[in-house]
């Protein structure tokens, strides 16, 4: 039998204050659960609702946009004739269906399979069950490290993001958080071989995703260094071993495919003008947004990488288990430090929640010594988030 790990500090125990010194019973789970599902699915309805009124208003149709943009396009694509597709703008310059991994088309051609909806209405489907399921998974990680407040906290906070409309699209971010999340909470209780298989499949959805199998291969660094001179169950091993299959898998097909096994994904990531170089050409960017300005999505975004290194540091300030922070530290070093779409950084950072953590903590404190300012700023919040990502969406014209 596995142990639980001890990568993790144990859960704060709630107590609830009453009177003739008996303590008052907590609410069930699945209630606080539902609660935090509940705010988190009108914070999305809300963000949904403002996108169609300004597609509305400016002759768009909003399903259209939410499930029809950008990358969704080229996922479609794939779900429907598969990869083979290229469009050759300079010689440094091809962009390549071979960019964007396989599951998120995968399931595309899946559920359209089974069921009646178009492609556009199955990649929604599946973004909006992932975006669910990924709360439900941050959930339960902010309930065992903290308590049930927090963890409500944590998922409201998430889907108030300035990006979060995202996770209402046709795009991979909610379904790389959901197998990361629940990939995440096995690791954190010793659930060795649940934690290998999700990360896998987290692997399997975007590029970015290899940061699970990251998280879950130094939480079992860990546990073996810990348990030196005693048996290792062959469970951790399994998983460990199970954890960057998905990701090495792809990379490896793309690179057989590109007649160079280790770096043909690479080159084929380098000619979409993506590469990792860390941080030179986001610093390079950050330089002439500062001297010569440039459209809102870019400072937005600049804002928003900046702010999320603060709250890695108050992350490790907090000493969040180590999983969390190998998970968050590696989406945020990708980020940080590759080059090309800076606009798009603030999306590649969407999955990374435990960021999040000091934040919730946080917004419980002053919720609990001051209520009305804890719901002035949720409010400030959702109206940045609802007006931001119509903006992006409707607005901006720009690749998210």
């Amino acid at each position: 039998m596995t142990q639980a790990s001890t990568l993790t500090p144990a859960a704060a125990t709630e107590t609830e204050p009453a009177t003739g010194g008996r303590a008052r019973p907590r609410p069930p789970l699945a209630a606080t659960l539902g609660t935090a599902l509940g705010l988190f699915a009108a914070a999305r309805l809300l963000g949904i609702g403002a996108v169609a009124v300004a597609a509305w208003s400016t002759g768009g149709h909003p399903v259209a946009l939410l499930g029809r943009s950008w990358d969704s396009v080229w996922y479609l694509r794939i779900a429907f004739d598969g990869y083979g597709r290229s469009f050759h703008f300079h010689p440094t310059v091809v962009h390549s269906d071979l960019a964007f991994f396989p599951l998120y088309p995968g399931l595309i051609r899946v559920v359209t399979g089974l069921t009646p909806l178009s492609g556009v209405g199955a990649g929604l489907v599946i973004s909006w069950t992932a975006a669910a399921a990924a709360a439900c998974g941050i959930y339960a990680i902010g309930a065992r490290l903290h308590d049930r407040a927090v963890a409500t906290a944590l998922v409201l906070l998430w889907g108030l993001l300035p990006h979060s409309v995202v996770l209402s699209m046709a795009y991979t971010e909610p379904v790389l958080t959901a197998f990361a999340a629940w990939s995440l909470y096995a690791v954190l209780n010793g659930r060795w071989l649940w934690a290998g298989s999700l990360a896998a499949c987290a692997g399997l959805a975007r590029p970015n995703g290899f940061a699970v199998a990251a998280a879950v291969l130094a939480a079992a660094a860990h546990e073996v260094w810990r348990r030196r001179g005693r048996e290792v169950p062959h469970r951790l091993w399994t998983g460990a071993a199970l954890a960057p299959l998905g990701w090495s898998a792809y990379v490896l097909w793309v690179g057989r495919r590109k007649g160079d096994l280790l770096g043909g994904y690479f080159e084929v990531q380098r000619l979409w003008g993506s590469r990792f170089d860390f941080g030179l050409g986001a610093l390079r960017f950050v330089k002439h947004l500062l001297l010569r300005g440039d459209l809102l999505v870019f400072p937005v975004a600049m804002v928003i990488v900046a702010v999320c290194l603060l709250l890695f540091g108050l992350l490790l300030a907090d000493r969040a288990p180590l999983p969390l922070l190998v998970y968050a530290g590696v989406l945020l070093l990708v980020a940080a430090g590759g080059s090309g779409f800076f606009q798009s950084k603030p999306r590649f950072l969407l999955p990374a929640f435990p960021l999040l953590l000091p934040a919730a903590l946080a917004l419980v404190r002053t919720a609990r010594a001051r209520p009305w300012h804890a719901t002035l700023l949720v409010g400030a919040l959702a109206g940045l988030s609802f007006a931001y990502g119509a903006y992006l969406v409707v607005i901006a014209h720009k690749p998210l």
